[in-house]
Parts: C-alpha cells; structure tokens; sequence
C-alpha cells in the first residue's frame, strides 16, 4: 500500500517571492524596502546588496543587515548569500540587484561567452554554450522555491527599441514589445524569472513606486490596488495573504480603490463569512462612489 497522503488544501505559510523591475528614478529599491518593512514588522530584513552599497542610502529610514555581494555574479553565489540569509533567521530578503546574475562581471551572459570560447567558439558550439550557465541558473532557482523567507528581488529595467513592420508593410524603429515590459523598458534577467515569482512589477521613472503588473494573479489582485504605490501596506496585506486563515478582510475592503476592486475582494472572501463584511463593504461601496481617498 502506497504511503502516499493528501489532504484538504488550505493556504498556510506561503512563501513569497516578489519581483520589482525599473530604471534610475523608478524607485525599485525605495518600494522593495518599503514592502520588506510591511512584511518584517519589528523585525530588521536582510539586503544582499550588488550595487556597491547604495541599498545603505536607506538606513535611516528602515531597520535591515545589510551584506555586499561582489563579482563573480555567478547563479551560485547568489544561492549561497540568499541561503545564508535565511539561515540567519530574516523574516524577508531583498536582492538588488538580481540583474547582475544576468548581466554582471562573471554574470550568465560572462559564463556563455567563457564556455562558447572554451568549445572552440564555433557557430555549431553555441547552444551547447548556455548548458553550464543555464544549469546553474536554474538549480539556484530551484533553491529560492525551497527557502523560508520571503523574497523581494529588484531587477534593473533598461529602455530598448527593435526593427517591426508597420500596418504598410514597411520597417519602422519601435519601443520593444515584450511580455515582461511596458513602453520598451525590459527587465535585466534571465527572461522566465519574473514569472517564477508570486507577483511581479515594472516601475517607471515618470510615476515612481506606481506598479505595472508584469504577473498579477487574481487572488491577488485586490492587494495591489491600481495607480496606488507600492508600501508598507502592501507588505502586511501580502503577509496577511500568505499567513492563509489571518486574512484581514475588512482591511482590505477598505483599501479597495474602485468598485472593481471592491468586487475582487468580496468574491475572495468565503461565502459562509461575507454577511460579517456586508456594512464594510458597503461603506466602502459608498465611499468610493463619493471620491473619499482610501
């Protein structure tokens, strides 16, 4: 008889992984501490710092140990700064930047290049190039799914342009159309590791900590109200999210920002307890079509 078990799925002690892409001026890092602060309370969270120390700009604003991770930027180093992170007990880790395993000194792109030359650098010897960076790419993020903590890492976002055909037929210079990008700005990474986190986020310097989904769930839609930037708020709704039975209901109807939002919330809530919310929800229902801020 097998051994195998099952039992009723509830949502208990998720972890969470949250994505957060942008340029200078974007506020990625700002909005990462900020959301770290929501989820870690009292507790100080960890930074794994790539960007010779700028994450220590914020250190009178937040309560965080800060580490600074140099070159190599290899997947591997990364896996052993982030697992000692949570060896240490932090209840959140924040990683900017998460672009350099990609593009940094000794990066992926650095270990292909170095394997392409090794193989002969031969047209034939290119794909067989990217098996020791992309194995080691993934085995690290295999690992960040078996962690404890929560995490949030910070990806730089760069502007691009690409050669298209227009509705006449001809090549025209345009903003680079990409699932993980908004308006030609694309995040510096590996280009499935924004879709391995719960959530994740373009920012833009024209409206800075204000999140475009690059992947937003529905369930947890109602957290990440539109047009609302990104804070402390967002990390506790998070962790309440993730908690599973500790959900805050009315907390969040009363941070719904539109009627839409207002709906996703109530149909989140369980049946059998959604009568205990009617008055909230109908204040909020109230105050939302008076104009009165959340």
């Amino acid at each position: 008889m097998s051994g195998f078990m099952f039992r009723r799925a509830i949502r208990e002690n998720v972890q969470l992984i949250l994505g957060i892409a942008g340029g200078t001026g974007s506020g990625k890092t700002y909005s990462a501490m900020r959301i770290a602060a929501g989820i870690a309370g009292e507790k100080p969270f960890a930074v794994i710092d790539t960007e010779a120390g700028r994450a220590k700009h914020y250190a009178e604003q937040f309560k965080f140990d800060h580490g600074d991770l140099t070159p190599p930027f290899r997947p591997s180093a990364y896996q052993a700064a982030i697992e000692a992170a949570d060896k240490a007990g932090y209840p959140v880790i924040v990683v900017d930047s998460m672009s350099h395993e990609h593009a940094g000194d000794g990066g992926i792109l650095d270990m292909q290049e170095a394997e392409f030359q090794r193989l002969g650098a031969k047209e034939s010897v290119k794909m067989l190039s990217w098996a020791k960076p992309k194995g080691e790419h993934k085995k690290m993020v295999q690992k960040l799914l078996q962690i404890r903590a929560h995490l949030i890492l910070c990806f730089r976002a760069e502007e691009k342009i690409e050669m298209a055909k227009n509705a006449d037929g001809k090549m025209e210079v345009r903003k680079k159309q990409s699932a993980v990008g908004l308006d030609g700005w694309v995040p510096i990474c590996e280009k499935n590791l924004p879709f391995e986190a719960t959530c994740s986020f373009l920012l833009l310097a024209r409206e800075p900590g204000i999140p475009h989904p690059i992947k937003l769930q529905e369930q947890h839609r109602a957290l990440f109200p539109a047009g609302q930037a990104l804070s402390e708020e967002s990390g506790k709704a998070l962790c309440a999210w993730a908690a599973g039975g500790t959900d805050d209901w009315e907390a969040q109807i009363n941070r719904a920002a539109d009627e839409e939002a207002l709906k996703d919330v109530w149909k989140r809530i369980p049946k059998g307890e959604q009568a205990k919310f009617a008055a909230a929800k109908d204040a909020r229902k109230a105050a939302i079509s008076s104009g009165a801020p959340i």
